[in-house]
């Protein structure tokens, strides 16, 4: 009458990293992006309203979307 279901039906990887090769764009994007120091991004928030998404990973996904020509969302 009723479906079945566990509580232990989830199968996904806790990782998802582990799904990505050692070197993919993804893994040689957030490299070059992790070594820019983040003061960089300072002056570029004035601050007030809702609290910003961290700019290194904005920054990681335009560049990644730009090097698989992806130019809007």
């Amino acid at each position: 009458m009723y479906t079945h279901y566990t509580t232990r039906q989830l199968v996904l990887p806790m990782d998802i990293e582990i799904l990505i090769p050692d070197h993919h764009l993804c893994r040689i994007v957030d490299a070059t992006v992790e070594k820019i120091d983040p003061r960089l991004f300072i002056p570029l928030h004035p601050g007030g309203g809702r609290p910003p998404y961290p700019p290194k990973m904005m920054l990681k996904m335009i560049l990644y979307a730009y090097t698989n020509r992806i130019y809007s969302s």
